[in-house]
């Protein structure tokens, strides 16, 4: 018992040291002003993949976390299959996302926030690699904070610009 509890806070510290540089890349898509959702992919405990929300600045909707984060993984491997990497993301991924990730045959995803409106859970049966295990609330508060004070500032500009003279 006393091994399986070790092994346990073991994978919650990586877990969490691998979430917290999952939000290290979300705050680069705030400075960039896009939505906060970053992501990262590990293999044998290294950072392999990484990347922040772009749509904006690439003009993409497809320019996801996610999406670039296994793009960049995918290079550094070598190949099209991520099943002995992990993937750490502050929000739990879209359909869209999800549906890459099944392709990747990614081994684990592990998030922060869930998204009730826009996640893959919401679908069933799952869009993802049946093989493909998932753990959810991994700094849950720290990244739903971040995605929250992103809109709420989001709509007191839009609320500011709304006010204001038009001349």
């Amino acid at each position: 018992m006393y091994i399986a509890g070790k092994i346990r806070r073991t994978m919650e510290n990586t877990d969490e040291r691998f979430m917290r540089e999952a939000l290290l890349q979300a705050r680069e898509a705030l400075d960039g002003g896009e939505i906060t959702i970053g992501a990262v992919v590990t293999c044998n405990g290294r950072i392999i993949g990484k990347g922040h929300n772009m749509t904006e600045r690439l003009h993409d909707a497809t320019a996801h976390a996610e999406m670039i984060a296994i793009t960049s993984a995918m290079e550094a491997m070598g190949g099209k299959y991520l099943d002995q990497c992990t993937l750490y993301v502050t929000v739990e991924p879209c359909p869209m996302c999800a549906g890459a990730l099944n392709w990747a045959q990614t081994g684990r995803i592990v998030y922060g926030a869930p998204d009730p409106r826009r996640g893959y859970s919401m679908f069933s049966p799952s869009l993802l690699h049946p093989r493909t295990k998932v753990s959810a609330g991994v700094l849950c508060e720290e990244c739903s904070s971040l995605m929250k004070d992103f809109f709420s500032s989001k709509r007191n500009i839009q609320s500011s610009s709304d006010a204001s003279p038009r001349g």
